[in-house]
């Protein structure tokens, strides 16, 4: 289906294109219903006016790296303490050797160890952390950190925190119940006694890891157990409700309290998300309770950017050596985070998995997970919605909400799948952002983008779209993404190639209003007729659009942390300078304000002559923006639409992808791909991307260009 979006998207490159010769300028620019789901308050406060579109933080854009300030604390995260064969679970089990080791050498190379109330005191009174500072956690309340780390952390005088389950503790003798492990037997675990003993020392702080959401609750109606704090439970056919799931974690975090006061006589101050996961509800509520400092398993430093309820930590595995110590400090900081990391992304049709048939569909979810086991990407672009009359705009999602038909409750399952039983380490969601398809019942339907011709009348300039300067409209698909975030399981967001207005679109009259307020002539054929406004009203629509796509962003990152953002923008914006007035895309904006642009580098879509120097001309046009190779991802075509969608040679493919990384390309997308038919080849994709090493810091210098 999606290769029809395609075509349509290409077809609406060559009737802008052709427009250009009938402009007045060539302006070059500087660049199905939620079952048992309450409104709260949250919901209402989505509204989004003309005037209050969310403004980009100027104060963070433009640089390779979202928050350039230096890293003001490393904090380590460990679990067991303990040798291979007593571990219970040996992926992140470290030997009291190498954990006295580790804190040898960070003795001994004047790191500072610091306490979880120095780092609150800076957060909130703006009290300055030592130079190096360091701070250790360890997680679940394991015995083997009394039995094997104690005697270090006594010995160098080390602050440290501990992160306990009440419910595991609460057990005085047999198994306790594990989500990843199944059950535990009690003895496992740290006592009263040992507690209390740590406490009195004045090195231990406890934390709340809650007291029974370290654990799984199914997330979907296929049966997916996942995380307890972020997900909102299906049984009998329903979703629990924004207002019962904000009363059961308020529950679990107070009983945790409750019981750690008791039980040790001290009240944790910081909670200690499971597995990581959290969100704007449950951080909410754990301040609420008195716990305003979180500790999570987010990428990245921690900075004076860095809020106190999202503190990032290194996860430290058994393998971890002095050396990986001394990389991980150094990659944070360096403030690296995900966009040091080389993105080998596959971008893929949910609707090729979906069937009718359930038996038919997990056959190919089975032969998706399969697939993408051996194909060497460590990024999936995962379509969350579904265009059935291939008009290029979204009739149906794969995800429930109150506006958009349902086409089945597929896309957290499948994201999840891929998250849990594959490498791929991040997954985004592929959404449009103003290509939506309404059910004509609805009124906001009739709110569409209206393009204009020279002599005044209405034109098709492609796919249809809503208009973004509706408030109606912009309402409508904030709910739509935060239900999104809710009900789904992802790690970034790709904005469809639908951020875009025409040189002769907004007509309607939502579009019309906002440009009075912008000081400009009130339609489209007034501001064509003056170089100055129609120059003004391209940039003013470029940053309307990132405006709004950065305001999703925002809503979707409440309920999923870390989020990152990725739009895919039309080769013409790299290749032509008017591009930007034919689309309301710039790719120097685009680099600023994303943290990935997907240029679909497609010759055969675009009817290139000559591939390789369509591929240079953009790379050209990529290394003359600042940060443009760091953040800029090539999106490559996998068949030829124009040709039936016949598969392009598995040999050009890979050259393809092995000239952009010789020319300095770091991050390669492509598009489709088809589990059915392997195409791009699995092996030969899997072999030209391990010629890439993993990290950008690693890559070698370029050879070309």
């Amino acid at each position: 289906m999606l290769k029809n979006a395609l075509k349509v998207s290409c077809i609406y490159a060559v009737i802008s294109t052709s427009l250009l010769i009938n402009s007045v300028f060539a302006t070059t620019i500087d660049d199905a219903n939620i079952a048992n789901t309450a409104n709260t308050a949250s919901d209402q406060a989505v509204y989004v006016n003309d005037d209050n579109l969310l403004e980009f933080d100027e104060t963070l854009s433009n640089v390779c790296t979202p928050d350039q300030s230096p890293n003001e604390v490393t904090i380590l995260s460990y679990h067991e303490i303990t040798s291979e064969d007593k571990a219970i679970d040996t992926t992140y089990a470290v030997s009291p050797e190498n954990f006295a080791a580790q804190m040898q050498w960070l003795h001994d190379n004047g790191y500072h160890f610091v306490s979880i109330d120095d780092v609150i005191a800076y957060k909130m009174h703006h009290t300055p952390l030592p130079t190096k500072a360091v701070m250790i956690t360890f997680d679940d309340g394991y015995r083997s950190v009394y039995d094997n780390a104690w005697p270090v952390l006594k010995k160098f005088h080390i602050p440290f925190v501990d992160a306990l389950v009440g419910s595991w503790l609460k057990v005085e003798s047999g198994l306790v119940k594990n989500f990843d492990k199944g059950h535990t037997d009690r003895n496992f675990f740290l006592s009263q006694t040992q507690l209390k003993e740590m406490l009195e020392s004045g090195l231990l702080t406890l934390g709340s890891h809650t007291f029974a959401m370290h654990d799984g609750i199914q997330g979907n109606p296929q049966g997916n157990l996942q995380p307890a704090v972020t997900t909102r439970q299906y049984s009998n056919g329903h979703y629990e409700s924004e207002i019962n799931y904000k009363k059961r974690i308020t529950a679990d975090l107070k009983e945790n309290n409750d019981f750690l006061k008791s039980y040790t006589g001290h009240v944790p101050k910081v909670v200690v998300w499971p597995y990581g996961r959290y969100n704007i509800e449950s951080r909410t509520i754990a301040a609420e309770l008195g716990m305003p400092a979180g500790l999570t398993l987010d990428d990245g430093s921690n900075t004076v950017h860095t809020p106190l309820w999202g503190l990032r930590r290194v996860l430290v595995e058994k393998d971890f050596t002095i050396e990986g110590l001394k990389d991980e400090i150094n990659f944070r900081n360096a403030n690296s985070n995900s966009e040091d990391r080389v993105v080998r992304a596959a971008h893929i049709d949910l609707d090729y998995i979906y069937d009718p048939n359930p038996e038919q569909e997990e056959t190919n979810l089975s032969a998706l997970l399969d697939r993408l086991q051996g194909l060497g990407v460590n990024t999936v672009y995962l379509q969350a919605f579904a265009d059935a009359d291939a008009n290029g705009a979204a009739d149906a999602v794969y995800f429930p909400n109150p506006y958009i038909p349902m086409k089945q409750d597929l896309f957290n399952r499948v994201a999840w799948q891929i998250q849990t039983r594959t490498p791929v380490s991040k997954v985004y969601a592929w959404m449009p952002l103003i290509a939506w398809e309404l059910p004509k019942n609805n009124p906001i339907s009739k709110n569409k983008v209206v393009a204009i011709g020279k002599d005044g009348q209405h034109l098709n300039m492609g796919y249809p779209r809503l208009s973004p300067f509706s408030p109606e409209v912009r309402e409508l698909i904030t709910k739509v993404y935060q239900s999104l975030g809710r009900y789904s399981s992802i790690n970034g967001v790709l904005f469809h190639d639908d951020i875009t207005l025409s040189d002769f679109e907004d007509d309607s009259p939502w579009a019309r209003a906002q440009y009075k307020k912008w000081g400009l002539p009130s339609t489209v054929a007034g501001i064509r007729a003056d170089k100055k406004s129609f120059a003004r009203w391209t940039n003013l629509k470029i940053d309307y659009l990132d405006r709004f796509a950065n305001h999703l962003a925002k809503k979707l990152a409440t309920e999923q942390p870390g989020l990152k953002t990725a739009r895919n923008l039309y080769a013409q914006v790299a290749l032509n300078p008017n591009a930007p007035e034919w689309y309301a895309q710039s790719l120097s904006k685009s680099i600023r304000h994303y943290d990935f642009t997907a240029i679909m580098a497609m010759p055969y879509m675009e009817q290139a002559k000559d591939h390789k120097q369509f591929y240079k001309d953009i790379v050209d046009r990529v290394k003359a923006e600042k940060c443009g190779v760091e953040k800029t991802v090539m999106e490559l075509q996998t068949v030829d639409w124009r040709k039936d969608s016949q598969p392009l040679p598995t040999e050009e493919f890979t050259q393809t992808i092995r000239d952009l990384y010789d020319m300095g390309i770091n991050h390669i997308a492509y598009y489709p791909d088809n589990v059915f038919i392997n195409n791009p080849n699995q092996k030969a994709t899997f072999d030209v991307f391990a010629e890439r090493p993993y990290r950008i810091s690693q890559t070698p210098k370029n050879k070309k260009g």
